[in-house]
């Protein structure tokens, strides 16, 4: 399976994100290069695509997968694009607080901790509907990893599409996510358009 090894912060700046986006609370003490090229519109097109597919760890393959399934549904495609990425079991994991960044909730789905409405499911990609519940498997529960994370993130608000207690280890997915629930700046116009040459 392929991965991608680059540097975090390297990658945040040339894209440039904050590092928080991705759970990281590390910035960079480097001054940003002042750029006197005026980026080309493919150019811009092209970053905010690598933006999206950075921030949620997927490939291009998947990701344009992921297009191809927007683009047959009805209703805005840069939008349904963003609601499909935001379904992933893995964010959605990150969202709950029950990791720290999508990376590690990448891991800890891949390892098995996690069950969606009673199954075990191992699979990251794996789109969650309104009325599942996702949890925490029993037997991960006692861990003192997942105790920590959730005395630690029980502080933090899920979105409104993610009803969670604060010191549950489950909840349930009331809603699918809107546009207004991307915390993170994206012009997904950009990449419908970029697709679309």
């Amino acid at each position: 399976m392929a991965k991608n090894r680059q540097p975090i912060l390297r990658r945040c700046k040339a894209l440039g994100l904050s590092p928080a986006v991705l759970g990281y609370s590390k910035e960079t003490n480097r001054n940003p290069k002042q750029n006197r090229r005026k980026q080309s519109e493919y150019g811009l097109q092209l970053a905010e695509k690598q933006k999206v597919k950075f921030i949620y760890g997927v490939l291009e393959r998947q990701f344009r997968g992921y297009y191809a399934r927007a683009e047959r549904k009805q209703g805005n495609t840069g939008e349904v694009l963003l609601q499909e990425l935001e379904r992933r079991l893995d964010n959605v994991v990150f969202r709950m607080g029950y990791a720290n960044t999508r990376r590690e909730a990448r891991q800890l789905v891949t390892h098995g901790h996690f069950t969606v409405n009673g199954r075990r499911v191992n699979i990251p990609s794996y789109q969650v509907k309104p009325g599942e519940v996702i949890a925490v498997c029993e037997k991960s529960r006692a861990s003192e990893k997942f105790k920590a994370l959730i005395e630690q993130n029980g502080k933090n608000p899920c979105p409104k599409w993610i009803e969670k207690a604060a010191d549950a280890f489950e909840g349930k997915i009331v809603a699918m996510p809107a546009r207004d629930d991307i915390d993170y700046d994206v012009a997904e116009h950009l990449i419908v358009e970029l697709y679309n040459k």
